[in-house]
């Protein structure tokens, strides 16, 4: 690789792969991923999808990255199966993410917890993520995620999608009997409608990201009731809906630099 001088240096490139995900020996979708939490992913993207309604449906995900594939057994197979998969919309997703039609058809059932967080503890999420250990910080290339309680950073998943990331982190919670009740979603890349259904989905109440929102995503997050904050970086931040969930220090901002007449 060459660089802005000429140079010829050396560089780290993630790795890309297509995993094919089989559920009951059927072709379901394929997924492209770091790979670095594979099963993890593929039942988090089960749940996220609302096609299994817990861990313990699942018999077993085998994961053969030779042949590229992850085999899901369930223990009585998933209803309707055909017809629930049969629409799928691509998202806006890097790495093409996609989501099967109906995925909106339940927003209006989900009930958040009462949670809240504080600007100070919101200081602390951001701190946390600019201080850990990352392939984006080596690489570039990926979005992270990661799950708080308070400031407390409880899971970090990289991948080439944010999508693949928050779904490897529902994996994460299904396997660890976490809820979402009291926690806050961190991601790197921008709030869609997709990331905030699902993030409503597995009972977060509270969403960071240091990117911004669409226009979908916040009419979702305010139909369910979910506090969005967007473009998160130092000090910094916009709290797009239910602000009542953010107990505001506004004397940690710091001076607010005053332009000179």
């Amino acid at each position: 690789m060459v660089n802005e001088w000429g140079e010829e240096v050396s560089s780290t490139i993630p790795c890309e792969r297509a995993l094919t995900v089989y559920v009951d020996k059927r072709e379901l979708v394929t997924l492209m991923t770091l790979g670095g939490h594979p099963e993890l992913l593929v039942l988090g993207y089960l749940r996220n999808q609302r096609l299994v309604q817990s861990v313990h449906d699942i018999e077993s995900i085998t994961v053969d990255w030779e042949v590229g594939a992850a085999a899901v057994r369930t223990r009585n197979g998933i209803e309707r199966i055909e017809e629930r998969t049969a629409r799928r919309v691509v998202t806006t997703g890097c790495g093409q993410g996609s989501v099967f039609g109906g995925i909106m058809d339940d927003v209006d059932r989900i009930v958040l917890a009462p949670a809240t967080l504080t600007q100070e503890q919101l200081y602390g999420i951001v701190n946390a993520i600019r201080i850990q250990d990352s392939i984006y910080k080596v690489a570039g290339s990926v979005h992270g995620c990661a799950l708080f309680r308070g400031d407390a950073m409880q899971v970090f998943i990289e991948d080439v999608g944010r999508h693949n990331a928050i779904d490897s982190i529902a994996g994460w919670m299904w396997m660890n009997a976490v809820t979402g009740d009291d926690k806050v979603f961190y991601t790197t890349g921008r709030l869609t409608s997709e990331m905030v259904i699902k993030s409503a989905q597995m009972g977060i109440p509270i969403v960071v990201s240091r990117s911004g929102i669409t226009e979908m995503g916040l009419a979702v997050a305010q139909r369910v009731g979910l506090c969005a904050i967007g473009r998160a970086t130092h000090k910094r931040f916009l709290c797009y809906s239910a602000p009542e969930r953010l107990q505001r220090q506004p004397e940690l901002a710091g001076a607010r630099l005053r332009a000179v007449a």
